[in-house]
């Protein structure tokens, strides 16, 4: 089971979940488990992705605490049984 965590700020669009469990086939991807989160909470998809279902520039996605943009953005592969994190950047830091 793949658990996607989510911060405060996004519950609210996946009725106040903190984390949520996906069951993907493998070889599962980042893409992949995003497909099925935003299938299951619609209301997250413009907040995690954008337009072209490219990850968000300003949200930051940790698979097993790496960074995925240095492992292979939306296709870094991702285990069945993987934490993802999902880290909106804050201004102003």
């Amino acid at each position: 089971m793949i658990t996607v965590l989510l911060p405060q700020v996004l519950r609210a669009k996946a009725d106040g979940q903190a984390k949520v469990e996906i069951d993907a086939p493998e070889p599962a991807t980042l893409a992949g488990v995003l497909d099925a989160v935003c299938e299951r909470y619609p209301a997250l998809e413009r907040r995690l992705r954008d337009e072209n279902r490219g990850l968000r520039r300003y949200v930051n996605f940790y698979v097993d605490g790496e960074e995925c943009r240095f492992l292979g953005g939306a296709d870094t592969p991702v285990a069945a049984d993987a934490e993802i994190q999902v880290i909106p950047s804050v201004a102003g830091g």
